[in-house]
């Protein structure tokens, strides 16, 4: 199985290349998703973009044109390197902030000194994940909003750990990105938004 992220506007393109690729596909409405089953018995399950249900037209275009972004939803990434947090409104950015925090990598030495740099490492991805909690608790904090979350999955849970964090809502779409940056934020921003295809090939 082949999990695909499909934009919105490629999507009843996306199928008919699949159609194209595995033969007559028939389309039906399942499990509040859209499934098609090729004659070469491949399968694919489409679903909404923030876990919304569909129990639309057996259409791909009705599919695609039942999308809805909401209103007020975030975004969070953390990797132990630094973090990217954003509200959104819609597909438009309200506020953001991306973060850089120096992590000293992993030392061959043996011993106290080994010791030394695990400690050292530990303090500094626990600054890391401090700075990134104060910033989505500013841009995100005290709202209820369903939140995109990626990167290290230890280091996301360090950050909504914090209580003040609590009336949030991670999707369970998970983004394995490195070090955030602005174009990462912007993929991960994207990603999101996207349609999420399961895909088995015969």
């Amino acid at each position: 199985m082949t999990d695909v992220l499909v934009a919105p506007g490629r999507f009843v393109r996306w199928v008919e290349n699949f159609e194209t690729r595995h033969g007559d596909t028939s389309l039906n409405v399942r499990d509040d998703a859209l499934r098609g089953r090729a004659t070469d018995g491949s399968t694919f399950g489409a679903r909404l973009p923030f876990e919304t249900a569909y129990a639309g037209a057996a259409e791909p275009s009705a599919f695609a044109a039942s999308i809805a972004v909401p209103d007020r939803w975030g975004v969070l990434l953390v990797r132990k390197g630094g973090f990217a947090v954003a509200r959104l409104a819609g597909e438009e950015i309200v506020e953001h902030k991306i973060g850089q925090r120096h992590v000293q990598g992993r030392t061959k030495a043996g011993g106290q000194s080994q010791q030394r740099f695990a400690r050292r490492r530990d303090n500094q991805a626990r600054q890391a994940y401090e700075a990134a909690a104060e910033h989505a608790v500013r841009i995100l904090g005290g709202r209820s909003m369903p939140v995109v979350t990626g990167g290290d999955h230890t280091a996301v849970d360090e950050v909504l750990a914090d209580p003040r964090l609590s009336s949030l809502s991670p999707l369970t779409l998970w983004l394995p990105v490195p070090d955030p940056r602005r174009a990462v934020l912007d993929a991960a921003i994207a990603d999101a938004l996207s349609v999420r295809v399961e895909v088995v090939n015969a």
